[in-house]
């Protein structure tokens, strides 16, 4: 009798054209589904590129929102990742500490036993001011939320060659890029405890 296989785990994204692919760089590129391979995960990505946890993009649609229409309605996930904010730097502090929490509240409600692990604003090149405003704003509804909050403003991304990392655009990643964000994203999320 043949051995039964189990099934991977599950790891959901949702978040903006960081993870959903932008330009040359399709869904299956980023760094989101590459870190579901080098985990050895199953990955399922949601979102749309200008969206936010505030900013509706030309979707028109939240992140929350996209949650709901793309994710909610599945089964629950092992680990769900929150990635996102870029779009975010426009609107106050305070709505994108709001529109945060309700949509890890709703993430809990639907999946309350699923990992939430949130991803903050992605920059490759320099970040401007408020980028690091709703960085804190995210860490400080991560925090009181007890989930995981990570930094990608904390790492170089640029070594080298910009156009190595960097799509014309100035703000977009490469392939290259895309994969040392998965290379990041795995070494932080084995780093990580998974809050009590």
């Amino acid at each position: 009798m043949p051995a039964v296989q189990k099934a991977a785990p599950v790891m959901m994204f949702v978040g903006d054209s960081f993870t959903v692919g932008s330009g040359p760089v399709r869904t299956w590129e980023t760094y989101a589904t590459e870190t579901a391979r080098r985990l050895g995960w199953q990955p399922v990505v949601a979102g749309a590129g200008g969206t936010g946890f505030v900013n509706r993009g030309r979707v028109g649609r939240s992140f929350e929102q996209s949650f709901l229409a793309e994710l909610a309605w599945r089964p629950a996930p092992d680990l769900l990742v929150i990635s996102g904010g870029h779009n975010d730097r426009r609107s106050t502090e305070s709505r994108v500490r709001q529109a945060a929490a309700r949509l890890v509240w709703s993430v809990k409600a639907h999946w309350p036993r699923t990992r939430i692990v949130m991803v903050g604003p992605i920059w490759i090149d320099r970040a401007p001011r408020q980028a690091y405003v709703v960085r804190d704003a995210l860490a400080e509804v991560a925090l009181r939320e007890r989930i995981t909050f990570l930094d990608p403003l904390g790492q170089r991304w640029i070594s080298g060659r910009r156009a190595d990392v960097l799509l014309p655009d100035g703000v977009h990643p490469t392939v290259e890029g895309h994969a040392r964000l998965a290379q990041w994203l795995v070494s932080a999320l084995r780093a990580a405890p998974a809050p009590a």
